[in-house]
């Protein structure tokens, strides 16, 4: 008989992904907002979304269709191939959306990874929380069209996380300067990633090749060194940014903004329309972020603000 308890709780926070130069390669976990899945085992024949709150009613309960239930049955899968005792169980799985769709902070991949912990916790913990990482890759493609790790890695592992490689599939755990805050400023529109990806140019100049890497290794040597100085002249991206930008309103009055105000850097957070900026320590994270929110007014965008230290925990269980 299974001693684990027969329903869970699992919150898994908002990711910011790419990191200005760092594209499907670099994210980092942050405290708020996040989403909530509620995973019980269950007596039907078959695996089961019965609710999703908070999403206006635009997300699927199918199990392939929706991320949390596709991570799960992967994940099911799998134990299947391995002939797990418990790989018939089925679940009822009920999705509490507490972060805003289309908004370039992972929201596929908070209910996917919450989902999948939660399951994983109810079976006794048959994968190590590393293991599970490509069951919610798999369900990332479903939701945009692209298997990529920089969402789904540091939700479900906590921290700041580089992708070093997709086949075979690497991640690190990058360190965390103890002072480094984020300030990310949401504005109340949905851009959905794969229509962001699919303006991008398929070839880039050698030139702004040999900046973006350069970019890239300074920005995680800083990050290993706590060298703010060095974070700040690398959170640049000179390939991407530039693109997408276009598709947010008010994006260079809000990075102009954060700038002044004392951020070390700035950029779309994911595709956007989330914007992100780093900041050295608490006060000049409230203070940038209020400078960046104050920018966006004049496009009469209602937005959302989020200060955090990058979220090394990884998804809580609740209960």
């Amino acid at each position: 008989m299974m001693k684990n308890p027969p329903e869970i709780s699992v919150f898994a926070s908002a990711t910011v992904a790419n990191v200005a130069c760092g594209f499907d390669s670099l994210g980092f976990a942050i405290h708020e907002p996040g989403d909530v899945v509620h995973v019980a085992i269950s007596s039907a024949n078959e695996s089961r979304i019965l609710e999703i709150t908070g999403d206006g009613g635009k997300l699927p309960k199918a199990m392939m269709k929706n991320t949390a239930g596709v991570a799960i049955q992967v994940m099911m899968d799998e134990l299947v191939r391995r002939g797990h005792p418990l790989a018939s169980t089925n679940f009822d799985i009920k999705i509490d959306k507490l972060m805003p769709l289309g908004s370039g902070l992972g929201s596929s991949a908070a209910s996917s990874v919450a989902a999948v912990v939660a399951a994983n916790q109810l079976l006794g913990e048959p994968f190590k929380r590393v293991e599970l990482l490509p069951f919610v890759m798999h369900a990332e493609k479903i939701a945009c069209g692209a298997a990529h790790a920089d969402n789904v890695a540091p939700a479900l592992l906590g921290g700041f996380i580089l992708v070093r490689s997709y086949d075979p599939l690497e991640v690190v755990t990058l360190n965390v300067p103890d002072d480094l805050y984020c300030a990310v400023l949401h504005p109340q529109i949905e851009l959905l990633t794969e229509d962001a990806r699919k303006i991008l140019k398929k070839n880039i100049r050698l030139d702004d090749a040999i900046i973006q890497w350069s970019n890239l290794a300074g920005l995680i040597t800083g990050l290993m060194k706590s060298d703010y100085d060095l974070i700040s002249r690398s959170l640049n991206d000179i390939i991407f940014e530039p693109i997408r930008s276009l598709l947010i309103p008010g994006f260079d009055a809000v990075k102009g903004a954060a700038l002044e105000a004392g951020a070390l850097g700035c950029s779309i957070s994911g595709s956007g329309p989330s914007i992100f900026a780093l900041c050295r320590g608490k006060n000049s994270a409230e203070i940038v972020g209020k400078a960046m929110q104050d920018a966006i007014n004049p496009w009469k965008l209602g937005s959302d603000l989020y200060i955090s230290q990058v979220n090394t925990q990884g998804p809580r269980i609740l209960s």
